[in-house]
């Protein structure tokens, strides 16, 4: 479709398998949630995609740990930089944060996620994991309500190319 200007850009929304590709693919995101006082604020923190879900984690005594058991709407925010898709992609994410304490979801998530972070170097993963296995420590899980994407590769082909 030609692009006659850039007002409405909803039209170019990320392509399913590019974005599973993108969540896969991308290891930090921005993750939001509100503070007592309702004001928005976001971390950036490394997470793993996995059974549709963002899964990240915290020590409880972060301030976003009491602040999602008020409140447990977040967002999470991610971009394709850094993946072998490029620049220009981008996706945010409405949901639902559960937080999980239990050892069965440690026991998966930890090296999950060291080897998200940390890829093809398996001592540094261990050490990671093992630094992560702390008393205080809590799993985050959200489970997608709504999205919002954008790929700006599909508006500039329809505006070099319209």
């Amino acid at each position: 479709m030609p692009v006659t200007n850039y007002e409405k850009v909803d039209v170019y929304p990320i392509d399913p398998e590019v974005q599973e590709q993108m969540l896969t693919e991308q290891n930090e995101c921005t993750f939001m949630w509100r503070t007592r006082d309702s004001w928005p604020i976001g971390m950036i923190m490394s997470y793993v995609w996995r059974d549709g879900r963002f899964w990240l984690t915290a020590t409880s005594q972060r301030a976003r740990v009491p602040a999602i058991r008020r409140d447990d709407r977040v967002s999470v925010a991610i971009s394709s930089v850094g993946t072998t898709l490029g620049p220009a992609k981008g996706l945010t994410v409405k949901g639902r944060c559960a937080i999980r304490e239990d050892p069965q979801t440690k026991a998966w998530f930890y090296p999950a996620l060291a080897a998200a972070v940390i890829p093809g170097i398996e001592s540094a993963q261990q050490a990671f994991v093992k630094m992560l296995d702390s008393p205080n420590r809590v799993i985050f899980e959200v489970a997608p309500e709504k999205e919002f994407s954008f790929d700006a590769t599909k508006m500039m082909e329809d505006s070099l190319f319209s």
